[in-house]
């Protein structure tokens, strides 16, 4: 009876996911190959994994759910050949793939046979890398090998009590599972940016139902356009209020409200998801200082540094967008580098990735200045210099090379505190001041906070046409 629940696990799964009556099983006769070890004794029904299309809201979506009822979803090589046959289909036809797993590893009864087809299986993954939407959801256990697979992909939820590891916690050196459980959702989602959210099966069903109409469903044709019902030159007042926690400053500007977040709990000093403006899918990338819950009030705090684990979210999903011609919004509010160890270890290299994403990507890219920009953490954050096509600053922010007492502090030690402020002064003026940044050309134009939607609206509208070459070369290497 047992068996009989977790099979329909399986095939539950795949109609929470999609429309109902929509499901169309491909390979259910297939069955295990292999002899060995007593194999050809073990019923293996389509070989623990049920594979197939449907749609979501009328959009074509290819799947697979692994069914732990057989052989506890263990990968062998027949399973593996039918998600690679779903992912040949999903190239044919330009749509995305989603993956339910539920697998306790690779099958050891046929060893070489199962790595092989595994090995496939990553090929078909890494070919269909920026070409069509990859998604993958956690529900048992995703461990060994198997790992990589959702590390291939663009998106990956976690059932709350689902288990993803590279390593189980016992065989970490110094660990076992009751100290640190590295392989839990809460660790997943909050410690290596793997993770996009977590919850319960229903939840990450429609989180994924969300996600997929906000995505193209390939690299050539956009569906995710929809009618705006929204003014698109809405006031958003008050919202320099929420300037510290860019989430609400994006919910606020986005039709309807409209906020999808990426790897949420993630360096959360860094924002990233995607929100609509005027019915188009935008990518947004945002600086974060403070974290507010739904009653106001602030849950976590920032210094308004830039993060190695931040640079690194951020590039990532900017990749992903220039990728799938999606447009960037960035909200700019960062102070310079963050400053500790693993900072000091990591920072300069992810800090050049997400340089190098925001200047190698040619679609549309539109920068928003909120409060300060100071420092190279500001150029990195989609300034004029690495490629932003409209640069929008509030009134009042500041833009820079660091805090202009600071800086006078430096210029002018051993000077008494009245000298240090009057330089203070002129070097907020001259330096520091939106109107300074854009006389120079650094800044299009200043605008009143309220009056943001409408700003980048209008500049995501102007620029849909844009076309950028680069030079001719196989890939950048960064």
């Amino acid at each position: 009876m047992g068996n009989m629940s977790t099979e329909k696990a399986a095939f539950r799964r795949v109609r929470g996911l999609l429309d109902a009556g929509s499901f169309v099983e491909i390979g259910g006769a297939v069955t295990a190959r292999a002899t060995d070890f007593n194999m050809p004794d073990k019923e293996t029904p389509a070989d623990g994994v049920i594979t197939g299309y449907g749609v979501i809201d009328g959009n074509l979506v290819y799947v697979y759910s692994q069914d732990a009822s057989v052989l506890n979803g263990a990968v062998g090589e027949m399973h593996a050949k039918k998600i690679a046959r779903i992912y040949d289909m999903a190239m044919k036809m330009g749509a995305p793939v989603v993956g339910l797993i539920d697998c306790a590893g690779l099958r050891l009864q046929e060893a070489s046979d199962a790595l092989e087809a595994f090995g496939m299986l990553y090929q078909k993954q890494a070919l269909a890398s920026g070409v069509i939407p990859q998604i993958t959801a956690i529900f048992g256990s995703c461990g060994g090998g198997l790992s990589v697979v959702p590390g291939l992909t663009d998106f990956t939820f976690m059932e709350e009590k689902g288990k993803l590891f590279v390593n189980s916690p016992n065989a970490l050196p110094g660990n076992e599972i009751s100290r640190c459980d590295t392989s839990s959702a809460a660790f997943q989602s909050e410690h290596t940016g793997l993770v996009d959210g977590t919850g319960t099966e229903e939840e990450i069903l429609s989180q994924i139902r969300e996600l997929i109409l906000m995505l193209p469903c390939n690299n050539e044709e956009d569906v995710s356009y929809e009618d705006c019902s929204d003014d698109l030159n809405r006031v958003c007042g008050g919202i320099e209020n929420a300037a510290e926690d860019a989430a609400i400053v994006l919910s606020q500007i986005s039709d309807d409200g409209v906020f999808f977040e990426t790897k949420r709990q993630f360096a959360r000093d860094m924002v990233t998801g995607f929100i609509k403006l005027n019915g188009m899918t935008v990518g947004a990338v945002a600086n974060r200082s403070k974290v507010y819950d739904e009653n106001a009030e602030v849950v976590e705090a920032f210094d308004g540094s830039l993060s190695a684990d931040g640079a690194q979210k951020a590039a990532e999903f900017v990749t992903f967008c220039d990728a799938f011609h999606i447009p960037v919004l960035t909200i700019t509010n960062v102070e310079g580098f963050a400053a500790s160890d693993y900072d000091e270890k990591h920072l300069a290299k992810a800090a050049a990735k997400l340089t190098y994403a925001f200047a190698n990507a040619t679609v549309p890219k539109v920068n928003v200045i909120t409060r300060k920009a100071f420092g190279s953490a500001y150029v990195a954050m989609n300034s004029k210099s690495v490629g932003a096509d409209m640069v929008y600053a509030w009134k009042g922010s500041q833009i820079g090379m660091m805090d202009a007492t600071l800086a006078a502090k430096i210029m002018y030690a051993g000077e008494d505190m009245a000298v240090i402020r009057e330089k203070a002064s002129e070097y907020d003026r001259l330096q520091n001041s939106p109107v300074s940044a854009a006389s120079r050309g650094y800044v299009d134009t200043i605008i009143e906070p309220a009056d943001t939607r409408k700003y980048v609206i209008g500049a995501f509208e102007m620029l849909f046409t844009k076309r950028e070459e680069r030079p001719a070369k196989m890939h950048g290497t960064v």
